[in-house]
């Protein structure tokens, strides 16, 4: 299936498109050199991809399941987040994800391509919701600054 080879191929590239896009617009890509956390930040990047492995195996049993295991795969890569970047956020993003997935598997319409719509809607509303939260941050540290 199509769907499936692009969210694989998607799953690969998504690291060093956005590695790309930061360095375009100036921004830092990667944490400043002898970071403690910089080993656990690349260990996460390659979670799903090799999660997406097992979500592709999935297939073989249900065809349908393929985007709810994605889900959970991609639920669970958010987990460390909470600690990385000290963002309660991330496990709420993380936990609608990984038993979104599992409540479509288990008692969803059984449509295909439900779970990527799903998985879609909610990481651009949590996009919003992050941004938003890190710019309330900024906002609150620099009030708190003499």
């Amino acid at each position: 299936m199509r769907s499936i080879a692009i969210l694989l191929l998607g799953g690969i590239l998504i690291l060093p498109v956005t590695t790309v896009c930061l360095r375009l617009a100036g921004r830092p890509a990667s944490l400043p050199a002898g970071h403690p956390m910089a080993g656990l930040a690349t260990q996460i990047a390659f979670t799903v991809p090799l999660g997406l492995l097992v979500a592709l195996a999935v297939t073989g049993y249900r065809l349908e399941w393929f985007f709810p295991a994605a889900m959970v795969i991609v639920g669970a890569h958010y987990l460390p987040f909470v600690f990385l970047y000290g963002m309660r956020l991330y496990a709420a993003l993380a936990a609608i994800l990984a038993f979104g997935g599992v409540g479509l598997a288990l008692w969803g319409p059984g449509w295909f391509s439900l779970g990527a719509w799903v998985t879609g809607l909610v990481l651009v509303t949590f996009g919003f919701l992050l941004r938003a939260t890190v710019r309330h941050w900024r906002m609150r540290w620099r009030r708190s600054r003499p």
